[in-house]
């Protein structure tokens, strides 16, 4: 299973539209810089690192009618390719950078309060992952995303 890194978002600060860029440092057990969810260390379990497919919004469109960017999805990293749902409890890479699935990242009232009604049900069961990052490394738009066997 694999697939490719398709954008990047980080935001400095609670309740901003996170900002694209082409590559983040990620740091294991504390998350990207720059990002608001950046701890100095020890970062709870699945908060450094979120994920969600591309084909996920792509299907929301397509299902339900409801349309967004997916930068306002709230996810970090965008991918393409892969199964994002099958990596909880896995093992996988993003570039470089070693990471853990922890749990699916369902959408909340929160995410549909700053989008717009419908996303919680366009997005159930393939809202995202939230993720442990477990080396330091560089994520870049176009790296590989592998699942370890």
């Amino acid at each position: 299973m694999a697939g490719r890194v398709e954008g990047i978002y980080i935001s400095a600060e609670r309740g901003e539209l996170p900002e694209p860029v082409e590559s983040v440092r990620a740091l294991a057990g504390r998350g990207l810089e720059g990002n608001r969810y950046f701890f100095e260390r020890d970062a709870p379990p699945g908060v450094a690192l979120t994920l969600i497919a591309a084909e996920a919004v792509e299907a929301m469109e397509r299902e339900h009618g409801i349309s967004i960017e997916p930068r306002e999805s709230r996810r970090n990293v965008v991918t393409s390719g892969i199964d994002v749902n099958e990596l909880v409890g896995k093992r996988f890479r993003v570039g470089d950078v070693e990471c853990r699935g922890v749990q699916l990242c369902e959408p909340c009232t929160t995410l549909e309060a700053m989008t717009t009604q419908g996303v919680i049900k366009g997005l159930a069961h393939r809202g995202g992952l939230n993720a442990d990052i477990l080396s330091d490394g560089q994520i870049g738009v176009g790296d590989a995303v592998v699942a370890d066997d």
